[in-house]
Order: structure tokens, then sequence, then C-alpha cells
């Protein structure tokens, strides 16, 4: 080796012999994120780790770190670490995306990407509120109250039926609605996706016949294929129910269920008139099928509002609510409001499925419905609710999109956008440029069926990037 090759390695601090160790190094770590070890944006081990775990010298590491990030595996990031990037996802070919969007009629995609995290994305199909209007709601706020509160208990599992102080709670907030219920007609559960979990576990046996909203709440078709149900699809009107259909479903095929959303429907956003809800529970006492009510959206509605179990008081209806929406979804704290022998079996099922519920999860809810602050959150809800859905009304109607119906106030609308036929294309589309649809045909009992539609969230159709992109492609 001549002189200027010696310094060179003693200016980049390489000696022969570490050089082949950390192209081994690299290439090992390299084929480790090949074979999904390290997945993209996962960190890496730091270089002190690696360095005790191969019994290797620092500068090795350094030098086989450097290599991956000449090589584009790994990147960076400054007071962090280094961390695998995703070239798969950068280079992907629009083409690829299309093929992940043609799943669309696959109940689990959507729920895959409402989990997805991506600040820069415009969300139009999500399934929550915009987070800003829950942030005076943090949940930092309640922490020490609920240790105070039961310290001891919070290492043990609680009542099967949930936290007796929430139940307490939760008659009251029933009432405010016109349901007339006890604790002992409550159930706490793990969100209103377990709620329906139980009740399909309770009542539906492999083969029966269930009617549902159609178009309708995806997820919930998902649990009951799940269950081998025989899924009945009611046609949803801007006013609610088909009554039409519903009598004959119910005539024919003898269900001992029917799913619906009352107010704020999701997708459409409709609200059941008052004739329409009397006209269904008629129907269905007459039939013999109880009416599952699910009202994610309670706190964003008037309390006036017509609801199905408020007219029966849980004669005929079971009432499921949830918290997700208006507090956060990462309390999971749902509720089912049925007749008093039901939710004693319910919860006996609970406890053999899920054991209990999240009794910290369910102080924390209660203490932040005891706050005197929690009133004055539903009202700036309802006021920011009330103006994202005239505003997004408005760049609908500049769209020239025919809108499915148009609430005063709704997490939701169901437009369809000139010579769009099958939103998937829409969607597929929009993708590449960050703006995310919720394309129709996810939310119909008959998967394969097109749908000119798509679900919109008035918070996201407030960004001009999605009206933007739609003229560009209307035109």
């Amino acid at each position: 080796m001549d002189d200027s090759r010696k310094t060179a390695g003693r200016r980049d601090g390489r000696t022969p012999r570490e050089a082949p160790i950390a192209e081994g190094l690299a290439r090992l770590i390299g084929q480790q994120i090949a074979n999904g070890v390290y997945r993209a944006g996962d960190k890496l081990p730091s270089l002190r780790e690696v360095a005790q775990l191969h019994r290797y010298a620092k500068n090795t590491v350094v030098v086989a770190f450097e290599i991956l990030v000449a090589q584009g595996l790994v990147e960076p990031r400054r007071g962090s670490g280094f961390y695998v990037v995703d070239r798969h996802e950068a280079r992907k070919p629009v083409d690829e995306e299309s093929g992940q969007l043609s799943r669309a009629m696959d109940i689990v995609w959507l729920m895959r990407e409402q989990l997805k995290t991506q600040p820069d994305a415009v969300a139009v199909g999500d399934g929550f509120p915009p987070v800003q209007w829950l942030a005076d709601m943090r949940m930092d706020r309640y922490h020490q109250k609920v240790v105070r509160t039961g310290l001891g208990s919070l290492f043990r599992y609680g009542s099967r039926y949930g936290y007796a102080p929430l139940r307490e709670s939760l008659v009251r907030k029933l009432g405010d609605i016109g349901v007339n219920a006890s604790t002992a007609q409550l159930v706490l559960t793990h969100g209103a996706n377990e709620a329906m979990d139980l009740v399909i576990r309770y009542f539906v046996a492999p083969g029966a016949a269930v009617l549902v909203d159609d178009p309708g709440y995806y997820p919930l078709f998902g649990k009951l294929k799940l269950a081998g149900a025989r899924m009945l699809g009611v046609p949803r009107l801007p006013d609610g129910p088909d009554l039409a259909v519903l009598e004959r479903l119910l005539a024919r095929d003898r269900p001992r269920l029917f799913f619906t959303q009352s107010l704020a429907h999701n997708p459409t956003g409709s609200d059941i008139s008052p004739a329409k809800a009397y006209r269904v529970l008629q129907l269905c006492q007459a039939h013999g099928a109880m009416v599952v009510e699910n009202d994610p959206l309670a706190d964003f509605k008037p309390t006036s509002a017509v609801r199905l179990a408020a007219l029966d008081q849980l004669a005929g209806t079971l009432y499921i609510g949830s918290f997700s929406k208006s507090f956060s979804a990462a309390l999971r704290v749902g509720f089912i409001a049925c007749d008093t022998a039901l939710a004693s079996d319910l919860a006996d099922l609970k406890a053999l499925v899920h054991v209990s519920s999240s009794e910290y999860c369910e102080r924390m809810v209660d203490v932040m419905l005891r706050d005197g602050h929690y009133e004055r959150h539903l009202f700036r809800l309802r006021r920011r609710l009330e103006a994202a859905t005239a505003q997004a009304l408005q760049v609908l109607d500049d769209l020239g999109a025919d809108v499915f119906a148009r609430p005063a106030s709704s997490l939701y609308l169901w437009p369809t956008f000139p010579g769009i036929e099958d939103t998937v294309g829409l969607a597929r589309e929009l993708m590449p440029e960050k703006i995310l649809l919720a394309p129709g045909r996810i939310f119909s009992v008959d998967a394969d069926k097109v749908s000119a539609r798509s679900r919109c969230n008035v918070g996201a159709l407030a960004d001009e990037r999605f009206g933007t992109a739609l003229r560009a492609r209307l035109r």
C-alpha cells in the first residue's frame, strides 16, 4: 500500500481490516430489511447496540451505516438515529396503487386506510371529525383525576357491566335524548364495534337473515360475514329506510335483527323522518324483529332529534352509543342500552369473550362527562359541524355534484360528480395526489356493485386541494 492510501485510510478512520467487516455488516442489515425484519419507517438499533451485539468496534458500525445510507436503504435523522427508507413507496408506479384501490370493495381495505396517519393527505373519505375539533377535550387534562378516583381498582378487572359511575352518567345522558333507562340496562363495551360484535354473537346463528342499511356501515358488514349471516340490504332513502322493501323482507325472511342508523347516517349523512321512524318500529314489532340502533354521532345532533330507542323506550330496540367521535377514538368506550334481562346476558357474554372493558378508559370518560367543560365542548362541536356542513354543501354545489341528502349538520355527505360512474376509478386517480376518497361500493351490501357515489367528510372538503383536483377532472 502506498503512502497516499495509508493516509486516506487514516483520514476516514477506516483500517483495511474494518472495511470488509463493515461491508459484511451492511449486507446483513440490508438482507434483514429485504426480509422484513426491519420495515419502512422502523428505527434501527443504535450504533452502540449494534456494536455490542456483534462485538465490533464502533467505527466499523459507523462505516456499515454509511454504506446503507449510500445505498438508499436507511436515512439518518438528527438526534434520533437511523431509519429504514420506504424505497418501494417512493418508486411505486401508479398502476400498483391502482391495484390496491381496485380492492376498495374489500371491507378491510378502508379500515386499514382509516387507521393510517398521513398528515399531508386530504382524507376526504375519513370517518372521524377533524382532530382540532376535539382538541379542547385533551385527555392529559383529566389523567390525574382518573388516578385519584381509584388507583387501587385500576390494577384489577372491572365489573362485567362496566364502571358503575359512568353507567350512572349515561342514565342522565340518555334521559336528555328521551331514553329512560336504569344502570341495569347498560353494558359498557370496548367501543361501538365491540357492542355490535356482542349483539351478533348473541343473536345471529350461521345462515340467519339479518337486515342492514344499504348503503351502510361497512365494518358491520364484515362482522356479519364472519358470523355467517345472510345479509339483506334495506335501501336507504334521504328520509330513512325504504319502508316497502323493509316490509317485504320482514315478511319473507323473518329476520331477528335490523341494524340501522337513524341520525347522521353513515355514509349518506341522512336523518330519519318522525313519520318513518314510527312506521319502522311498527313493522319490526309486527314481524318480531328487534331494531339495533347505532348512534355514534349522538353528541353532534340536537337532543330533540328523533331516535327509535326514545320512541319505544327500549321495548323492541337496542341502542348503541360511543364516544369515539366526540372525545377520542383512542379511548374505545361504547355502550349498549337494552332490556334488563338482555343486558345481563350481554354482560355475561362480554365477560366470557373479553373478560371486561377498560375501567381506566371508562373512568376517563366519566370524568370528562362530569366536567363542566363538556357542555361547552358539545356546543362548539355542533356549531362547527353546522358551519362545516354548509361550507361542504357549497363546495359540492360549485362542483356540480348531486348530493343524496342535505342535512343541516352531518359529518358525512354522499355525492355523485358529473361524468363519474364508478368512484373507484376516481379514487385511483386522486390517490397519487394524496387525496383519499371512500368509494361508494365499500358501503354496499353487494360488494361488486358499481357506485357513482363517495362518502365525503365535511371537515375535509374545506381543503382547496380537493376542489382543485376535481375541477381538473370534470372539465
